[in-house]
């Protein structure tokens, strides 16, 4: 057929197909370069100076990098993660352009010897000499894809623009009454005259008519109604679940155990006791101390006195012990004697053995079963992955729960509970799971509607610090019948509405000696008089700050605490009392006497007055720059 081909190729026909091919080529698959020549290949003008392709390029692509870093080796940036760091790449290079341009019109220049200086400076340069490696440099620089010239480039104009900046800030100085007003209202203390009236100080009511309790019955629908129950059908897919079924070989076991053995011996250790000491002279005194019956505690107050040091180590092995004479000194002497001096190169040693753990081994037949069980968990987190794709088809091709195959790990169950979940009968439901799990399986059922298929979802436990997260688990719900809240029957919680008739009627007593020892203050009479005519009593709060409470004061009362004018009352409600205050104290703190707070307060206050002046600075130069951004070539630099 080619050969046909060829023959045809000086047909008419054939040379007007070739003709249409390079047009469609041209312009469906080169269009956009084609448009680009001959137009402004700037991706942006800051200040006449214009941005080109590769600068931008090579900027954004050291920011995704980064931006991939953070993200984890296994994620991989969406079209819109390009696009917002493709943004934030020109908004940096702008500001760099406009800042440089700033500099270069006042005069700033950079000399190459404090160029030099401050590369050798930088401590991701510096080689294991403390000093400047330029092997150690040119690394650094190739990680962050960056060559050696627009690396100086890049710290030449961020020299120059810290001249600048570094000028504005030198002459920032907050105001003394701007300080002296913040150290007030931040250190300022306040103490209260207060009287608090708990709900159940109260003296009982009468006790209620059955009309009463009704009435409050049919007021308080939710306080006495059974909550919404669901009737779920769930499947449960975790390491747990799979490990059910996982049996470790005998020989495997063995195995791990001959690779692992140094893992089950623990070699002899020591309890051990040592003087350390500066001279001989030092070390002899003590020592003799030592001798003549002083105890652990006795001996290192001697040391502390004499300007030396002790220290003590419960389980210590050889390669624990810093100086290897003493090591071997220790590891010789015999328990209860005190050896030394010993003199090393670093000082003199007085030690004594408390205690010798002899070494210990464990056969195989003791870690077999802990063994196994690592072995199997370690299986069932291998085997998560693969057995949850496969409970996913399976929920998928049988549109349902009741389906699943027995094979797959997973546990399913059924019941009937509340968002809580807790069965009818007041119990916990029997849920197989971890927390995190339980509390994502039943958010789920409480947000699905009735009859919705079902999805396989995924959660995972929080990761303790330093740690590596934990397997995740999945999880798949269906609602089968909702229940929805129901009121009670009168009779079923008459005990819980009288109980809860009296608590409202001793909170509302309460609130309203509350209510009337507040009118008494406000009319001109003392919290102290008011109290003792109300026959209850008053006491002194202790001090607190605006943002520090203290033991025996009320959270809820520090802000109102510090609205109020002295001898104004304020009246809160806690959780189970109410409470009458009145400022009786306030202090103001002093500078000349708070002087560490004051000066750490200016501290703040200036490199906040500093940074807003900057980002003020900054913003107008760039401004005063007139950036123009070329926004299609923007997007095909951000393109994957």
């Amino acid at each position: 057929m080619l050969a046909r081909f060829r023959n045809h190729l000086n047909s008419w026909f054939v040379r007007a197909l070739f003709l249409l091919l390079v047009l469609a080529f041209a312009v469906w698959g080169v269009g956009d370069v084609v448009r680009l020549i001959g137009g402004d290949p700037a991706v942006a003008t800051v200040a006449g100076q214009k941005l080109d392709a590769t600068t931008v390029a090579n900027a954004f692509q050291s920011q995704l990098q980064a931006t991939e870093r953070q993200m984890g080796a296994d994620a991989t940036p969406t079209p819109a993660m390009r696009r917002e760091v493709a943004l934030k790449t020109i908004e940096i290079l702008i500001t760099q352009a406009a800042m440089n341009a700033k500099a270069k019109a006042l005069g700033i220049v950079v000399p190459d010897a404090a160029l030099r200086q401050a590369v050798f400076a930088i401590p991701a340069f510096q080689g294991p000499a403390g000093s400047f490696d330029r092997r150690q440099f040119e690394m650094v620089l190739q990680k962050n894809g960056l060559d050696e010239g627009r690396f100086l480039d890049m710290l030449r104009g961020d020299m120059r623009e810290q001249e600048i900046l570094g000028a504005l800030r030198a002459g920032v100085t907050p105001p003394e009454t701007l300080l002296r007003a913040v150290l007030i209202y931040q250190d300022q203390t306040r103490a209260a005259d207060a009287v608090e009236l708990p709900f159940n100080a109260a003296a009982p009511p009468p006790a209620p008519t059955e009309a009463q309790l009704k009435r409050y019955y049919e007021n308080h629908p939710g306080d006495f109604s059974a909550p919404e129950y669901r009737r779920i059908k769930a499947v449960v897919l975790s390491a747990d679940t799979i490990l059910k079924s996982i049996t470790v070989p005998e020989d495997e076991i063995r195995q791990a155990f001959e690779q692992r053995k140094a893992e089950f011996s623990k070699p002899e250790t020591r309890a051990i006791e040592v003087v350390v000491a500066r001279t001989e002279e030092a070390a002899s005194k003590l020592a003799i101390t030592w001798r003549a019956g002083a105890d652990w505690t006795e001996m290192t107050k001697a040391a502390e006195q004499a300007g030396e040091s002790t220290l003590s180590l419960d389980a210590a092995t050889p390669s624990q012990i810093p100086v290897p004479e003493l090591a071997k000194a220790i590891f010789a002497a015999e328990p209860g004697v005190i050896s030394g001096p010993l003199k090393t190169d670093l000082a003199w040693y007085v030690a004594r053995v408390v205690k010798v753990n002899p070494p210990s081994s464990e056969g195989f037949d003791a870690v077999k079963g802990r063994l196994g069980d690592e072995l199997a968990r370690q299986k069932a987190n291998e085997q998560l992955d693969k057995y949850a794709t496969k409970l996913e088809d399976a929920i998928a091709g049988s549109g349902g729960l009741d389906q699943i195959p027995g094979d797959l790990g997973a546990v399913g169950i059924a019941g009937t509970l509340d968002a809580e979940g807790m069965t009818p009968d007041g119990k916990p439901a029997p849920l197989p799971g971890p927390e995190a799990l339980n509390k994502a399986l039943l958010a789920a059922a409480f947000e699905m509607k009735k009859g919705e298929p079902p999805r396989l979802a995924q959660t995972r436990d929080e990761a303790a610090p330093g740690s590596p997260p934990p397997p995740p688990a999945y999880y798949a719900v269906s609602v089968e019948d909702i229940i929805p809240p129901k009121l009670k029957p009168f009779e079923q919680v008459k005990p819980d509405v009288t109980r809860a008739w009296i608590e409202a009627a001793q909170r509302h007593a309460q609130e309203m000696t509350a209510a009337a020892l507040l009118a008494a203050v406000e009319g001109g009479q003392s919290l102290g008089d008011a109290a003792l005519k109300a026959g209850v009593r008053m006491r002194r709060l202790p001090p607190v700050k605006r943002f520090a409470g203290a033991e025996g004061v009320p959270a809820a009362l520090l802000a109102p605490l510090f609205a109020l004018k002295p001898g104004e009352p304020t009246m809160i409600e806690t959780n189970d009392s109410f409470v009458v205050a009145v400022p009786a104290e306030i202090h103001d703190p002093d500078p000349k006497t708070d002087t560490a707070e004051y000066e750490k307060i200016r501290a703040s206050m200036q490199k906040r007055l500093s940074d807003d002046i900057e980002e003020i600075y900054v913003a107008a130069v760039r401004s005063a720059a007139h950036p123009e951004v070329n926004q299609a070539l923007l997007n095909q630099i951000a393109a994957p």
